[in-house]
């Protein structure tokens, strides 16, 4: 049954038969425009239920509405969640994004040309295609009818800043009518049938809870080591097909080569992140920015293929078709979701004349995300 208070309604995400994605609510009943303290407290309460929260027909809240609904996970955070690293003309986030000027902390994505919009003109957006960052590629004669997850990640820097609480993102312009099927690529066999420009998530709690005594064990007593510039550092490697991280072949950028780097805005992270309304526990890593693992014993994975044969082994079963929640996006729509409990990914081939346009919105945290209560945090 709904749950209602102040007038919100929460109702589970209607999913396809089979689906095991058993998270996801659609929200209603709320001004974004104008949100209450009340208001907000009830959808605070339902993003860490139910990690990903859906808001129809929202195609008039502004740039300043939308940063401002995200701020309110932490209202001292200030700054978009990559900071400056999208200055970098090496970073394979720079191509991908376009800065709202009066509204910096918003960016637009999408695909396609676009005459104006919110200030922007006669720009073009580019849809991230997984032939620019795949070690494979689908061949070009099935580009438009098979397309793959491009990268499963969480949106945060991983150096300096601090990841984001919840990200949102908004459909101002969908392109209709089509869709794809989605392919592992991995041997498996496994595919997936979506519409056109899905964005995917998977969460991971269920990640989490699928994992043997064994596993979960482990996970909750490792810590992650991120590279520092990730996605500079990572910028010449290529991803597995799934998009669950990178392919081992040397082509990491060396420290040498990045940013000058500073030790101490290194981050060393939780591999289980705690939900700090449930106290659940998520399988929680950005596989592609995996450098080190921290073992509980002292001992650290520093061989990068190992890292990330361990960081894939515990996360590939929670990627598996019947885990994946593919939002099938309408225009107006708006998706707030708990960036600390969910992986996403974009996924998509689109022709030249398929325009999407969409706004994103997500805020550095003012603090790290806390592990299990029985594992000390360190960053």
């Amino acid at each position: 049954m709904p749950s209602a208070t102040q007038s919100i309604v929460v109702e589970p995400l209607p999913v396809p038969k089979g689906s095991q994605a058993s998270f996801g609510a659609v929200v209603s009943n709320v001004d974004i425009e104008n949100l209450t303290d009340d208001a907000f407290a009830s959808i605070r309460d339902a993003l860490f239920t139910h990690q990903v929260l859906v808001f129809k027909g929202q195609s008039h809240v502004t740039p300043k509405a939308q940063f401002e609904l995200t701020r309110r996970f932490d209202p001292a955070g200030t700054s978009y969640g990559h900071g400056k690293t999208l200055d970098a003309k090496r970073s394979i986030l720079h191509p991908d994004l376009k800065t709202i000027p009066h509204q910096p902390q918003v960016q637009v994505i999408g695909n396609g040309f676009v005459p104006s919009y919110e200030g922007l003109t006669n720009f073009k957006l580019r849809h991230p295609h997984h032939r620019t960052f795949h070690a494979t590629q689908i061949p070009d004669e099935d580009d438009l009818a098979f397309t793959r997850f491009y990268r499963w990640h969480i949106d945060a820097a991983l150096y300096d800043l601090a990841p984001p609480i919840a990200t949102t993102l908004l459909a101002v312009q969908v392109p209709k009518g089509r869709r794809q099927t989605l392919r592992y690529d991995d041997g498996t066999g496994d595919e997936l049938d979506v519409p056109l420009g899905t964005t995917a998530f998977v969460s991971g709690e269920a990640m989490y809870d699928a994992l043997s005594p064994e596993d979960q064990a482990f996970a909750r007593s490792t810590k992650v080591e991120y590279a520092p510039h990730p996605y500079i550092w990572m910028s010449t490697a290529r991803s597995r097909p799934t998009g669950l991280g990178l392919v081992s072949e040397g082509k990491e950028l060396p420290l040498d080569q990045l940013p000058p780097v500073e030790e101490d805005k290194i981050q060393v992270l939780p591999m289980c992140w705690r939900n700090p309304v449930t106290g659940k526990l998520a399988l929680q890593v950005h596989p592609s920015a995996v450098r080190k693992l921290h073992l509980a014993d002292g001992s650290v994975v520093d061989d990068l293929a190992k890292a990330r044969e361990i960081v894939y082994r515990l996360q590939r079963p929670g990627i598996a078709p019947s885990k994946v929640y593919a939002h099938d996006w309408e225009e107006g729509d708006l998706v707030l979701f708990h960036n600390r409990g969910v992986l996403h990914s974009v996924v998509g081939a689109f022709a030249e004349d398929e325009v999407r346009l969409f706004r994103q919105c997500n805020i550095a945290a003012t603090h790290l995300p806390e592990g299990p209560v029985e594992a000390a945090v360190s960053a």
